[in-house]
């Protein structure tokens, strides 16, 4: 798992020429003519995270492979994926170009969780759907804030945080946590979920400390928590950070039972600089299939993805996990917008957007089924452990949901 090289700031990508439609439907948020449908994002492709900008990167070449194909329902999709450098001001100024002057029916897997949260209320007001967001954080499936919003295809960090708690307290039932978490929605994410499973207990057996994103170090926090005495340490945070945190405790001599946020495993960019001895034994979760697993060398899915990555995405590292993840994200909307049939509107889009029953991808483990309905925005809920043996991740344990 290595993440891709970054684009150049500023850039926006589309396969299609960007033309005013002939013909637009009515509604507004709505931009659809008989050979086109407009989509757009936003995403870091500079700043401080610019490697998750491979998300995009695998999006707008899935979407190249699809209109060679003939497009949905014969029409071309055309993704237009904005830099916004991972700052949220940054985020509201490009979305709101996608949709008031390019138009876009639908803004599609945007990354960061304070980013989707700064454009939530304009997109409502402009009637524009939010669909399979780049961000796990459980808020975005409250219908009463986000009514027009899903989250993305990956399992939401509350409830990653739920199973950590649930399976170190069934270890040692007096555990107790330490936990480093970015400050902002994504680390209080994790918070949220073990004050889930540990009820009244939260206060006396959690230690947390923060960081911001734009911080050069994470070593004093890690210190701090080793004082606290923790059994348990939950790694909430983004790769540079993880990797300083499996560091920092490794040198310090530091050997609780390790929960890393699964936004973080990659090999390349998380563990290695980390140290591999560093990282042996920590455990995390996964939803879609490791492209470096062995157990999937012969998969017809993997096979799949690695046909479309190398014509589509030839420049990309095909051990960065990012890339199933955008596989995974737009093959859901592609089912979502074949099942629009001719009906464009923004009412028909969320209509088949919470309608998806059983939807299965081929990078998705087995057994984990793509569903949404009316109360239901969280697509995918069901996680399997893994461990670090040193060298690859190790899934092990059934399937389990921590909703």
């Amino acid at each position: 798992m290595r993440f891709a090289r970054a684009l150049d700031a500023l850039c926006a990508i589309s396969f299609l020429s960007i033309t005013v439609p002939s013909h637009a439907a009515e509604l507004r948020g709505v931009t659809a003519t008989a050979t086109e449908i407009r989509i757009g994002q936003t995403m870091p492709y500079s700043g401080p995270v610019s490697a998750f900008g491979a998300l995009g990167k695998g999006e707008v070449g899935y979407f190249k492979m699809l209109n060679e194909k003939g497009g949905i329902n014969g029409r071309k999709v055309n993704l237009i994926s904005l830099d916004d450098s991972y700052a949220p001001p940054k985020s509201v100024e490009q979305t709101r170009r996608l949709v008031e002057s390019d138009e876009v029916a639908l803004i599609f897997s945007s990354i960061g969780t304070a980013h989707n949260t700064a454009i939530a209320k304009y997109l409502q007001s402009k009637n524009v759907p939010q669909l399979f967001i780049g961000s796990g954080a459980s808020k975005f499936a409250d219908i009463t804030q986000y009514p027009q919003a899903t989250m993305g295809v990956q399992a939401p960090f509350r409830y990653e945080a739920r199973l950590y708690a649930r399976y170190a307290l069934a270890k040692n039932p007096n555990a107790k946590f330490a936990v480093i978490s970015q400050n902002d929605d994504y680390g209080r994410d994790y918070l949220a979920g073990l004050k889930d499973v540990l009820g009244e207990k939260y206060d006396s057996v959690v230690t947390n400390a923060t960081y911001e994103i734009q911080d050069p170090t994470i070593d004093s926090q890690i210190v701090k928590l080793k004082a606290s005495g923790a059994d348990v340490f939950v790694i909430a945070a983004t790769p540079k950070f993880a990797a300083q945190a499996i560091r920092k405790s490794f040198e310090i001599g530091w050997r609780p039972m390790t929960f890393l946020s699964n936004v973080a495993v990659w090999i390349s960019t998380v563990m290695e600089p980390a140290g591999l001895e560093a990282g042996t034994g920590i455990l995390s979760t996964a939803y879609v299939k490791d492209p470096d697993d062995p157990a999937w060398k012969d998969d017809a899915g993997v096979k799949g993805w690695r046909e479309f990555m190398t014509k589509y995405v030839p420049e990309a590292d095909q051990h960065d996990t990012n890339y199933v993840n955008a596989y995974n994200s737009a093959m859901a909307l592609e089912a979502v917008l074949k099942a629009c049939g001719d009906d464009l509107s923004t009412e028909n889009i969320l209509k088949q957007a919470f309608a998806i029953r059983d939807l299965e991808l081929p990078m998705l483990l087995p057994g984990i089924r793509v569903n949404t309905g009316t109360t239901d925005h969280v697509p995918v809920d069901q996680m399997q452990f893994m461990r670090f043996n040193g060298k690859s991740w190790e899934r092990f344990g059934e399937l389990q949901t921590g909703n």
